[in-house]
């Protein structure tokens, strides 16, 4: 992905987009940022009593309370999560594996704890969790066929794993198909996996994003937690508070009691300081400004909700001009999608095409990023679309 924006930049096709950024923009096409954090950073500024010292191991703890509220809602048992401040959800999702390659027991007969992450998932996922000394595995998650989620596949392939395997699930707005269980289909999941007794690694990195309410797109983790099961979260907040290049985020595992909260808080602190130490403070400095002043946590909210409704508006018109422009393809799937992005159905050699033919820069995979469309270029985008799947399948 940091090659394909390199091409972009390099390109001198005045026609050029790019469509592959995980960053939001607005409808200039321009990045961002939030009029609650530009508040709360000239607070930040102006207050005395802000300096630039080492945060803790653990990092900022009243950050790390609020995030882990905003995750797992205001009225969750703070007693019983252990939480620590994070290089972002990359960071969390190192931090997590390393903790869970350590503690979890191997199943009988293997020599490396078990990860079964979604196919497609986030590209990072699989160095991340190999990195950490586990055995990374793939369940079905996308059927091609449908373009839609394979339900049927997941649910067969988490029977099938080894019991006591980790699970790893997107907590909303799945990266890169858009496509999440209902919540049916979730109490279902999490049924299978207690009777498995697999271990539940949730990575949260739209929340707020997805679909403009924070708590919605909470509902799957909640959820999770209420039926018992003791989840290791990642928590990001690059794409909900645009904080990108501040890396902020949280680990936490959901413990049984206070000494196990203990004994976690300990096992991640020495995790943490032969990796990086500390985290930094910007960030978290940020977002704590923001969520503990009601003002500014109203205002963010409806900073949220902004970027999805446009990123929402994005997706419906893309599969508008696509029929406009003369497309017979059923491109439903897009707007059924949540998130982001929209996992087109598209082949690598359709991608291919539209980068070298028209300068539209994208993933192989036919993951567009509704962030790099606008009124400017969506109807230039759409005609391209159709040129290159013009009379072939999106399907397979």
């Amino acid at each position: 992905i940091l090659g394909i924006a390199e091409a972009f930049k390099s390109c001198t096709d005045e026609r050029k987009v790019n469509v592959c950024v995980g960053a939001y923009r607005d409808s200039t096409g321009k990045p961002w940022i939030l009029p609650s954090v530009r508040k709360a950073e000239e607070r930040l500024l102006v207050d005395p009593t802000v300096n630039k010292e080492y945060a803790p191991i653990a990092g900022d703890a009243k950050y790390v309370d609020l995030a882990l509220g905003f995750a797992y809602g205001t009225d969750a048992d703070m007693t019983k999560l252990a939480g620590v401040q994070t290089l972002s959800g990359t960071g969390a999702c190192r931090v997590g594996g390393h903790f869970l390659s350590k503690f979890v027991p191997k199943p009988e007969g293997m020599d490396k704890v078990p990860i079964y992450i979604p196919n497609p998932t986030w590209g990072n996922h699989i160095a991340i969790f190999n990195n950490c000394g586990m055995d990374v595995r793939r369940y079905r998650y996308y059927n091609s066929k449908t373009n839609r989620l394979d339900y049927d596949g997941l649910i067969e392939d988490l029977k099938e794993a080894p019991e006591g395997s980790v699970i790893l699930l997107h907590a909303c707005a799945h990266n890169p198909t858009g496509c999440d269980p209902t919540m049916e289909q979730w109490k279902d999941i999490s049924d299978l996996i207690k009777s498995k007794k697999h271990h539940c690694f949730f990575d949260s990195a739209y929340q707020g994003f997805a679909s403009g309410d924070a708590e919605a797109d909470a509902s799957a983790l909640r959820l999770f937690v209420s039926e018992g099961h003791n989840v290791v979260l990642a928590q990001s907040f690059a794409k909900n508070f645009g904080l990108y290049g501040e890396r902020t985020g949280t680990l936490s595992v959901v413990c049984n009691s206070l000494e196990e909260r203990s004994a976690v808080m300990s096992q991640l602190k020495l995790i943490i300081r032969p990796m990086y130490s500390s985290p930094p403070i910007h960030g978290s400095s940020i977002v704590k400004t923001v969520l503990t002043d009601e003002e500014l946590t109203a205002e963010y909210y409806d900073n949220c909700k902004e970027m999805a409704t446009r990123i929402n508006a994005m997706r419906v018109k893309l599969v508008e001009v696509l029929k406009e422009v003369g497309s017979d393809h059923d491109w439903s799937h897009v707007t059924e999608q949540i998130g982001m992005f929209a996992y087109t159905g598209m082949n690598s050699d359709m991608c291919d095409e539209l980068t070298s033919k028209y300068s539209i820069f994208l993933t192989r995979d036919g993951r567009i990023s509704l962030a790099g469309l606008n009124d400017g270029n969506i109807e230039y985008v759409a005609k391209a679309v159709h040129d290159v799947t013009a009379g072939k399948s999106i399907t397979s």
